[in-house]
C-alpha cells in the first residue's frame, strides 16, 4: 500500500499555535509569523451574518446568484468585467485555489519566495512544482524569461506544467510586481499554454491607491483565472469566504464545468449566511470602502515603522508597497551573526528570535527558499492589540489620520522589536522609530 503524500503543517498555523501556547504558559511573546488581520469585524458585518442565521440549506454549489452577482461586480469595478456564471464560490480562497489546480491538472510552476501552501497543494494533488525565482522587489510573479527557460526544460524532461500561480500583491514580500513585469508573464503564459491561477486576496491593501496592482487578466483575459476574498482586506478569515472568477472563453468554461464538480465533492456549497453577509461587502457600500481604507492606512504605518527597525538593523529589504508583510535579508549581517549567535540562514534566525526573544518570524525555506537564505518574514498584523477595543482604537487612528504608532500598545510592541534587533544585530536601532506621518489616501 503506497505511503500517504508527506504534507507538513502549514507553517503560518504551526508557528501561531506555538506561540499561542506559550503566551498561555505566561511568556512574553509577539506574533509576527501569521497572516491574521487582528482587526475587528465590521458591526454591518456582524448584523448581516446574524439576520442570515435561518439559512440552512446547502444551495448552489457555485455560490448563491446574489455572492456571485457581488463578486462580478467587485472585479466590474477594478476593470475586469465579469460574467456572474463564471464565478465560484468556496469555503475560502485557500481550498479554491487547491481545488483549481485539481481542475487544471498538470505541474504547477511557483514563484521563489511564495506562499506556503501552493507547493503543498501541488504535493496534495499529486503534481510537481516548477520553481522560479521573482525579480528583486517584484515578488510574487516568476521572472518570466526564467518562466520560459524552466517550463521548456520541465516538458524536455517529461514532465507536465500546465498552469503558473502567482500572487498580486505579493505574500510574503509585501511588494508588487511591476505593469511590465505582468505583461511579459502573460505573454509567457500564452506562450507556453499555461493557465495562470491570480491570486489576488491583498490587491484591496496596496497603499497607494492611484497605483494598484495589475491583473494578469488584464493581459491574458482567456487563461487567467482570479480568487479573492475577505480574509485580508476586511479580517475575515474565520468566515472561510472566497471567490474564483474563471475566464470568459472555452478553457475558461472548460475550467468552471471541472471547479464546480470538484466543489461539489469537497465542500457541496459554500456557507449559506456568509454568503448573505459575504455579497454585502462585496457591493462595497460606503462603510465597507471606509473600512478597508482604515486598514490600509494602519498597515502602511506600523509596516513603515517596522521596516526602519530591519532596515537600522543593518538588513535590506525592497520597499513595501502593500499588505502587513516585510521580508528583510540579513546577508549584510551574515559575518557577525555567525560569529555571535551561531547563525548560518533563516532558520536559525528565526528560531533565535522566537526561541530566545520571543518574536514570532518565519524563515525564508518556509517559502520556498533554502535554508542557507538568511531572510525571515515578519507580519505586523497583529501588532494592532490584543482586545476589539484597542484594534478599534487602532482602525480609528488610522481613519482619522491620527498616529496608530501613538498608542501605548502598539508602540510598545514596534519598541520591543527594536530592543530584540539591537540585541541580535549589535547595531544602534532606534528605540522608537523616527517615521514621517502618512498622507491619507482614499
Amino acid at each position: 500500500m503506497p505511503e500517504p503524500t508527506a504534507v507538513p503543517m502549514s507553517a503560518t498555523l504551526a508557528a501561531d499555535e506555538a506561540l499561542a501556547r506559550r503566551r498561555r504558559a505566561g511568556e512574553r511573546v509577539l506574533s509576527m509569523a501569521s497572516g491574521e488581520i487582528g482587526l475587528p469585524v465590521l458591526p454591518a458585518l456582524r448584523e448581516r451574518l446574524a439576520a442570515a442565521a435561518h439559512e440552512g440549506a446547502y444551495g448552489p454549489v457555485a455560490g448563491s446568484d446574489a455572492l456571485r452577482a457581488a463578486a462580478a461586480g467587485y472585479w466590474g469595478r477594478r476593470g475586469l468585467g465579469t460574467d456572474p456564471g463564471l464565478v465560484v464560490a468556496g469555503p475560502g480562497s485557500k481550498p479554491l485555489l487547491f481545488a483549481l489546480l485539481l481542475a487544471v491538472g498538470g505541474d504547477v510552476v511557483v514563484p521563489v519566495p511564495s506562499w506556503v501552501s501552493y507547493a503543498a497543494h501541488a504535493r496534495l494533488v499529486g503534481a510537481r512544482t516548477v520553481p522560479v525565482p521573482a525579480l528583486p522587489g517584484e515578488g510574487g510573479v516568476p521572472d518570466p524569461e526564467r518562466l520560459r527557460e524552466a517550463v521548456t526544460l520541465a516538458r524536455a524532461a517529461g514532465h507536465d506544467p500546465r498552469s503558473v500561480v502567482v500572487t498580486v500583491p505579493d505574500n510574503p514580500t509585501g511588494t508588487v510586481a511591476s505593469p511590465g513585469t505582468v505583461r511579459r508573464l502573460a505573454a509567457a503564459a500564452r506562450e507556453l499554454d499555461l493557465v495562470v491561477v491570480s491570486d489576488e486576496i491583498y490587491c484591496d491593501l496596496v497603499y497607494d491607491t492611484s497605483a494598484p496592482a495589475v491583473s494578469p487578466a488584464l493581459h491574458a483575459p482567456e487563461r487567467t483565472v482570479v480568487t479573492t476574498g475577505l480574509t485580508k482586506n476586511l479580517a475575515l478569515g474565520g468566515w472561510r469566504t472566497g471567490v474564483a472568477r474563471l475566464p470568459d472563453s472555452g478553457l475558461g468554461r472548460a475550467l468552471h464545468t471541472r471547479l464546480v464538480s470538484v466543489a461539489s465533492q469537497i465542500w457541496s456549497s459554500p456557507t449559506a449566511p456568509v454568503q448573505t453577509a459575504a455579497a454585502y461587502a462585496f457591493g462595497e457600500p460606503p462603510e465597507i470602502t471606509g473600512h478597508v481604507a482604515a486598514s490600509r492606512r494602519l498597515h502602511e504605518r506600523v509596516v513603515r515603522a517596522v521596516a526602519g527597525l530591519f532596515s537600522a538593523a543593518g538588513a535590506t529589504l525592497a520597499p513595501v508597497r502593500a499588505t502587513c508583510y516585510l521580508y528583510p535579508d540579513f546577508e549584510p549581517l551574515r559575518a557577525r551573526l555567525a560569529a555571535e549567535h551561531g547563525v548560518h540562514g533563516g532558520d536559525d534566525l528565526a528560531r533565535l528570535l522566537s526561541e530566545r526573544h520571543g518574536v514570532g518570524v518565519l524563515p525564508a525555506s518556509a517559502f520556498g527558499e533554502s535554508g542557507r537564505a538568511l531572510r525571515i518574514r515578519a507580519a505586523t498584523s497583529r501588532l494592532y492589540g490584543d482586545t476589539d477595543e484597542r484594534r478599534t482604537a487602532a482602525l480609528t487612528a488610522a481613519l482619522t489620520a491620527a498616529d496608530p504608532l501613538e498608542l501605548p500598545w502598539i508602540r510598545e510592541s514596534v519598541e520591543r522589536i527594536g530592543e530584540v534587533l539591537a540585541g541580535v544585530t549589535g547595531s544602534a536601532v532606534p528605540a522608537a522609530p523616527a517615521v514621517p506621518t502618512v498622507t491619507p489616501r482614499s
